[in-house]
């Protein structure tokens, strides 16, 4: 990881879903990088420089909501896309009352995620 470059995290716990979105995204030339937790990304050297953040809902450990509102008391304003597997009202509710670009059920089109990156990246 460049010491300048600007990231679109992924913060997701199940392996081959982070890897096949990261790998998705590097592809479409998105600089992404992936972690299993919301711990593990709290505790990277990159928050500084991440410009969109695909984050999971559904963790174990720290869920994506509340890490959502750990950013914003840490004054981290960054976009959010949420994803989850699980189609409820109240989670879909919670999300959005979190503050997000985007709110996807799994299994997603890509092409509905470079969408909502586009928008939150502004690019």
């Amino acid at each position: 990881m460049g010491t300048n470059e600007r990231y679109v995290v992924v913060v997701e716990d199940d392996t081959a879903m982070r890897k096949s979105i990261e790998r998705f995204l590097q592809a479409r030339g998105y600089a992404a990088t992936g972690f299993s937790s919301a711990e593990e990304f709290l505790a990277s050297s990159i928050l500084d420089r991440v410009i969109g953040l695909v984050l999971d809902i559904h963790l174990r450990g720290m869920s994506g909501i509340e890490l959502r509102h750990h950013l914003s008391v840490m004054k981290l304003t960054i976009p959010v896309v949420f994803i989850t597997a699980h189609d409820e009202e109240a989670t879909r509710l919670g999300a959005l009352a979190a503050g997000c670009v985007d709110f996807l059920y799994k299994p997603f089109e890509a092409e509905r995620l470079i969408e909502a990156l586009s928008r939150a990246t502004k690019e």
